[in-house]
């Protein structure tokens, strides 16, 4: 690599990660200014544990998190095989630009037009409008991700535990969904990922006692940033640096055993 390339790379990281970096170290900072280093201190992980609506909204998000990341794979999935699996067919440029579009189109709009779904059809904006709005946009990026690997998928295995007499439904789980799996589970991860992270389209659906986490943290940073959010977002940043870095060892595990 030339001495260009590693000073771009370098440039490139450290405008990504020296933020975050900056985030962790003060949030063991024993002042109450941000920007004042005071000591070496845990106190705001303390404070952050006994801190009632946070842990209640960071509860909430979990929750919506999981069950939109179940549905969004389930549906994504099904998208993915009817669109790899039955070549052209009448519609098929509407129902794949249908389901590609949330990924595009502005999350203000996204919100606002499932509030005015939601407030139509007369449903109450809570922690079922949350889910549903998640899954939503989430489906299209688990579709994108478990298309892909059946764009490279060997279709013989299939084919021959077919020829052998096993139904549609023993070969779709018993060959193609291990096959799959993997990417499968990556776009679960990927879309309780974006549910974690969405505080735009949570704003227009959400309702009484269905505050995210970002939500409640957007709320409070309004009023000042403290250390007690750099403690909560230190806790998030390890959340998810584990969830990858154990979905990367179980799909090493997987990679070395075929």
């Amino acid at each position: 690599m030339s001495l260009f390339a590693r000073i771009a790379l370098s440039l490139a990281l450290a405008f990504l990660y020296v933020p975050i970096a900056v985030l962790v170290v003060y949030s063991f900072n024993a002042s109450k200014l941000v920007t004042v280093w005071g000591g070496f201190s845990t106190q705001w992980y303390g404070v952050l544990f006994r801190d009632g609506p946070l842990i209640a909204a960071a509860l909430v998000s979990l929750k919506v998190a999981a069950l939109s990341a179940t549905i969004a794979g389930v549906l994504g999935t099904c998208a993915a095989l009817a669109l790899d699996r039955h070549g052209r067919f009448r519609g098929r440029g509407a129902y794949t630009g249908l389901l590609y579009a949330p990924m595009v189109m502005p999350e203000v709009i996204t919100g606002l037009s499932l509030l005015l779904l939601f407030v139509g059809i007369g449903l109450d904006r809570g922690i079922a409008t949350l889910v549903i709005a998640h899954a939503t946009f989430a489906t299209g990026f688990v579709a994108v991700v478990v298309g892909a690997r059946l764009k490279g998928l060997d279709r013989s295995l299939e084919e021959a535990a077919a020829d052998l007499g096993a139904a549609p439904a023993r070969v779709f789980f018993g060959i193609t969904l291990p096959l799959i799996a993997p990417s499968v589970a990556a776009g679960f991860l990927l879309a309780f990922t974006l549910s974690l992270d969405d505080l735009v389209i949570a704003s227009f659906v959400s309702g009484p006692g269905a505050t995210t986490l970002p939500m409640r943290i957007y709320s409070q940073v309004r009023l000042g940033v403290n250390p007690e959010i750099n403690a909560a977002s230190t806790l998030l940043i390890a959340a998810v640096g584990l969830v990858v870095l154990t979905a990367s060892w179980l799909t090493g595990r997987k990679g070395a055993a075929v």
